[in-house]
C-alpha cells in the first residue's frame, strides 16, 4: 500500500500537509471520491428523489438506490433490510422507540455494558416503560465479561445491546460467546458497529445480529447519514418510527396506512446527498479493502503501543489483544485537556475527555483520557513525532 497515494486522495492534507490527524474514531477525514461526489450531486443533479416523473428525479433515485444496493453489498446481507437515518445515534433511538411500543413490557431487562457509548444507554433510558437496565462488567482486560452475561440472561432479558468495538479501549466483543448465550434463549442482538465498520470487513451474514448500526462520516464519508441493518422480523413487526411523506399507503384527513419494508422507516426526504457521497467513500474502501485497513492501523497501534509503555508515567486503559487501533492512557500529573491544547499547537489533532462513555470512565476511575486512534492516512512518521511531543510536553509541564 502506497501511503503517499492514499494521503493524497485526502484534500485536507494539500493545505495542511503537516497535519498529524490522530482522532479518526470521532470523524474520519474525507477522502476525494466522496467530496467529488457530494458536490456533483447538488451541482450536477439534484432533485428530490421517488416521487417526480421527470428525469432528474428518476436518475437521482436510482442512483440513490443503487447506492442503498451498494451499502447492502459491502455487508453481505439484502437492500431490503438496510434503512438510511440521520446517525446511527438515530438508528438505536428508532430500535428502542420501535421495541417500546411492540416488544418491551414493565419489568423487562435490556443487557447493556460499561464499554457503550452514551448513544447506545440514553436511548434506553428514555423509555416510557419501566424497564431494567441490567450491567455487564468488565475483566482484568477491560474486556466483556462474558463469565457474566451468562449469569445475567434470565426469563425478563428481552434485548443485548453491545458495541463491537469500544471507542475508549477499541476492545472488539467477542460475539460468538455472545450469540451463543443469547440465541440458545432467542434473545435479539443489537450491535453499535460505528468504530468497527470503518477499520474492518463486516459480513453481517455471518455475524447474524438483530439490529446493526453504524456512522458514514467514520468511514471517510459524509456526516448526517447513519446505516441501521434490521432482520425482516422485525422491519414486518414494528410500526413507524416518524410520519410525513413517503413512508405511506394511504392517508385520509382522519387515519393513514403505511408503506411495508424499510420504507416505512424513512419518513420525509432522506439525506440524498449524503447517501450518494457514502457510495463513493465505500468505493474508496472497496478499493483499499477494510481488512488492508485494519491491519496496517494495527500495525501504528502497536508500534505506538510500545512506545507509550516505555513511559513510566504513563497509564493506558485496557490491555486486551482483541481491538482495533484506539489507545486512551493518561500521563501521570497532567490534565489530558491541558496535554491536548498542546499537542494542538504542533499541528496534532487527539480527543481528550470522557468521549461519551461516562460510565466507562468512572469504571477506570478517572474524568477523562487522552485518546488516540488512527486512520489509513497516518504514518509511523505520525507517531514518532506524537511521541517526541509527549517528551517535549512532559518537560514543559512536569
Amino acid at each position: 500500500m502506497n501511503i503517499s497515494n492514499i494521503k493524497s486522495r485526502f484534500p485536507v492534507f494539500k493545505k495542511n500537509p503537516n497535519l498529524v490527524f490522530l482522532d479518526t474514531a470521532a470523524s474520519a477525514l474525507k477522502v476525494d471520491e466522496m467530496i467529488e461526489a457530494t458536490n456533483n450531486c447538488y451541482s450536477n443533479e439534484y432533485a428530490n428523489i421517488h416521487r417526480g416523473n421527470y428525469e432528474l428525479s428518476s436518475k437521482l433515485t436510482k442512483k440513490f438506490e443503487d447506492a442503498r444496493k451498494k451499502v447492502a453489498d459491502y455487508l453481505n446481507i439484502s437492500e431490503n433490510n438496510i434503512i438510511f437515518v440521520k446517525s446511527a445515534t438515530e438508528g438505536i433511538n428508532l430500535v428502542a422507540s420501535c421495541m417500546s411500543k411492540r416488544y418491551l413490557n414493565d419489568g423487562d431487562e435490556i443487557i447493556l455494558s460499561y464499554l457503550e457509548h452514551h448513544a447506545n444507554l440514553i436511548p434506553w433510558h428514555l423509555i416510557e416503560k419501566n424497564i431494567r437496565i441490567v450491567p455487564l462488567g468488565l475483566n482484568e482486560n477491560s474486556e466483556i465479561n462474558y463469565n457474566e452475561l451468562n449469569n445475567k440472561i434470565n426469563s425478563k432479558t428481552k434485548l443485548i445491546s453491545l458495541t463491537h468495538m469500544s471507542n475508549v479501549t477499541g476492545s472488539i466483543t467477542n460475539f460468538n460467546k455472545v450469540k451463543d448465550f443469547a440465541k440458545k434463549d432467542n434473545i435479539p442482538l443489537l450491535l453499535d458497529g460505528c468504530q468497527f465498520a470503518p477499520h474492518k470487513k463486516v459480513d453481517l451474514k455471518e455475524l447474524d445480529p438483530d439490529f446493526y448500526v453504524f456512522s458514514a462520516h467514520k468511514m471517510y464519508g459524509p456526516s448526517g447519514l447513519g446505516i441501521l441493518y434490521m432482520k425482516d422480523k422485525w422491519i414486518d413487526e414494528f410500526s413507524p418510527y416518524q410520519g410525513g411523506g413517503q413512508m405511506i399507503n394511504d392517508v385520509e384527513i382522519n387515519k393513514s396506512t403505511y408503506a411495508t419494508g424499510y420504507e416505512k422507516f424513512e419518513a420525509g426526504t432522506p439525506p440524498i446527498a449524503p447517501v450518494i457521497g457514502f457510495s463513493s467513500s465505500l468505493n474508496f474502501m472497496n478499493e483499499v479493502d477494510p481488512n488492508v485497513i485494519y491491519d496496517y492501523e494495527m500495525k501504528l497501534h502497536d508500534y505506538a503501543y510500545e512506545k507509550l509503555s516505555k513511559f513510566n508515567n504513563i497509564k493506558i486503559f485496557g490491555s486486551n489483544k482483541h481491538k482495533g487501533a484506539i489507545i486512551s492512557f493518561n500521563i501521570e500529573g497532567v490534565h489530558n485537556s491541558d496535554f491536548g491544547a498542546m499537542l494542538d499547537k504542533k499541528n496534532i489533532a487527539i480527543r481528550t475527555g470522557h468521549h461519551c462513555c461516562q460510565p466507562l470512565m468512572k469504571h477506570f476511575n478517572v474524568t477523562g483520557t487522552s485518546r488516540i486512534s488512527f486512520g489509513i492516512y497516518n504514518t509511523k512518521e505520525d507517531v514518532d513525532y506524537f511521541i517526541d511531543s509527549i517528551h517535549e510536553i512532559t518537560k514543559i509541564l512536569l
